[in-house]
């Protein structure tokens, strides 16, 4: 089996692997903690009926006000400063739910805009995380001159450890302007930024949701929208390192196959139908079990080798010629030992006589 489909089954294993050692360790995690909730909630929804004396209908009405007024809360969404917000979540993939389109229109637009922008921003963050890599290997390699290595090219372990810390440190600063602003801990903010930079965007904790903060605080508006941008190009930049490690790796290996089939098919000979390789296995044909004459060759380096043997399970005599010198030829010459060849009874006729500079036939 190739080594890239190996490479893949394995692949396939281990995330199905990983699949299912996450979902065990999130049970373990979250299962308890989400069924005290759920019975929290329910003795608080059980006393605000009995003190106010509110019906189920009325309950469920109450609880779609509260839950489709909470975007309201950040202003207006869907102004200008909202929907770059938006449009930014979608072309990023980031989709974090917190404003939603409700017409037909912007529903239909949203897929059409999607389906250009998507691409275009991917594109985008491959180009500026090359562009940073570009910039990481010139740093390394003026490190390196000014500390007097002797090697001062940048290897591929050393830009994944420059970009792996700056993106750390994007997303440390991140958080420390995030918890500042919104009130979160600074926790809190950590994953909020670990959240939106890989793109996950679960929407649990979305920026500029608060006091109309898209409409009242410009300032902190752009830092968002620069941190977005900004630091999806330098987790883009660390993951093309990664991805372009294993794509080279599997590139090398379908070339390492490739090679291989052309030196096999180099090396074979094909007479009349059968295939002799360069390790003297034939591919094709048919093979007796009794070889009755044997080919005498000429020592000359530009004599040619005509020869029949009865190895053919075949009534007529068969003919092949080898343009090439004896000494070329050793190696597609399968040896037998001597217990294996059934010779005629009786005794051997004598061998043809070999004249010189005269091709021999037999």
């Amino acid at each position: 089996m190739k080594k890239q489909n190996v490479r893949t089954l394995s692949l396939i294993v281990c995330t199905f692997t990983y699949l299912l050692i996450g979902a065990a360790v999130f049970d373990a995690l979250e299962s308890r903690t989400e069924k005290q909730r759920k019975e929290v909630l329910q003795e608080i929804e059980i006393i605000v009926r009995r003190k106010y004396n509110i019906s189920n209908e009325d309950f469920r009405i109450m609880e779609t006000v509260v839950l489709k007024s909470e975007p309201h809360r950040a202003g207006r969404q869907w102004k200008f400063a909202g929907a770059f917000y938006y449009a930014t979540t979608v072309l990023t993939t980031i989709g974090y739910g917190h404003s939603t389109p409700s017409t037909i229109a912007g529903k239909l637009f949203t897929m059409c805009y999607a389906m250009i922008g998507i691409p275009l921003g991917l594109v985008m963050f491959h180009s500026i995380g090359e562009r940073v890599n570009r910039l990481s290997s010139v740093i390394i390699r003026s490190v390196k001159s000014s500390l007097h290595f002797r090697h001062n090219e940048a290897s591929e372990l050393e830009l994944i450890c420059v970009v792996t810390t700056l993106s750390s440190l994007t997303i440390a600063g991140g958080a420390a302007a995030f918890s500042r602003y919104e009130g979160w801990t600074y926790f809190d903010s950590v994953y909020y930024c670990f959240i939106t930079l890989t793109t996950i965007g679960f929407g649990d904790m979305v920026a500029l949701q608060k006091d109309s903060a898209l409409s009242d605080k410009p300032e902190y508006v752009m830092f968002a929208f620069i941190f977005i941008l900004f630091g999806l190009a330098i987790v883009a930049a660390s993951l093309n390192l990664l991805v372009l490690r294993f794509v080279t790796m599997n590139t090398e290996d379908e070339r390492r196959d490739e090679a291989q089939a052309m030196q096999a098919l180099v090396g074979a000979v094909r007479l009349e139908g059968d295939v002799i390789t360069a390790n003297g296995s034939i591919l094709s044909g048919h093979i007796g079990h009794h070889c009755t004459e044997i080919a005498y060759l000429e020592p000359d380096n530009t004599s040619v080798c005509s020869f029949h043997c009865g190895c053919f399970t075949t009534s007529s005599t068969r003919r092949y010629g080898f343009k090439k010198s004896p000494s070329q030829l050793r190696h597609l010459l399968p040896v037998l030992p001597m217990h294996e060849l059934h010779l005629p009874q009786g005794s051997l006729p004598p061998p043809p006589a070999i004249f010189p500079n005269h091709r021999a036939s037999i």
